[in-house]
């Protein structure tokens, strides 16, 4: 009988956590249409948003809850969505950036992003506009300080900062 390999159990163990558990069907209710898939238990609201539904505003960026780039909003309370199973929000109402508004009607924050050029390279500004949209709707939009600290939790690399927060304040004072 020979020496195992040093890294034999290190690739079974990988080999078992690739395989994963058996897929479950579930039914995910996205900007208000239903979107029936099969997936994992381990994977992301995120991943189901982006790959199964095929709604790919949503971003992905740190995949560790850091950055903000998958700002989505559950029942109304936004949330990552890459820090969160997708099992866990069937019966849920989720909000992702294409149900915010459309290219004839855009929602009060999309107007104001754009009229403030509260954007640049526009990667984070979904997860920045569906922030704001749920902070508005806490009340959270008193001034420029209050804004700065609700939206702390979403970044902007390209530094948009004092336009997003312009932003967010105009489209409070018509909400």
């Amino acid at each position: 009988m020979g020496v195992p390999l040093a890294g034999a159990g290190v690739a079974q163990a990988q080999g078992l956590a690739t395989k994963g558990p058996r897929a479950t069907d579930v039914t995910l209710r996205i900007n208000g249409v239903p979107h029936s898939m099969t997936v994992e238990p381990r994977v992301t609201l995120l991943d189901a948003i982006r790959d199964h539904a095929g709604l790919t505003g949503t971003k992905k960026g740190c995949d560790q809850g850091t950055c903000g780039a998958c700002t989505v909003m559950v029942n109304g309370r936004r949330i990552n969505s890459c820090l969160t199973l997708a099992m866990m929000h069937e019966r849920d109402r989720i909000t992702t950036i294409e149900g915010i508004g459309n290219a004839e009607t855009l929602h009060p924050v999309q107007a104001a992003f754009i009229e403030h050029d509260g954007f640049q390279c526009g990667f984070c500004t979904p997860g920045q506009i569906v922030s704001a949209v749920a902070m508005l709707a806490e009340g959270h939009a008193i001034d420029r300080d209050t804004v700065r600290t609700q939206m702390s939790g979403n970044i902007c690399r390209c530094g948009c900062y004092p336009h997003i927060v312009d932003a967010v304040l105009e489209a409070g004072k018509s909400s």
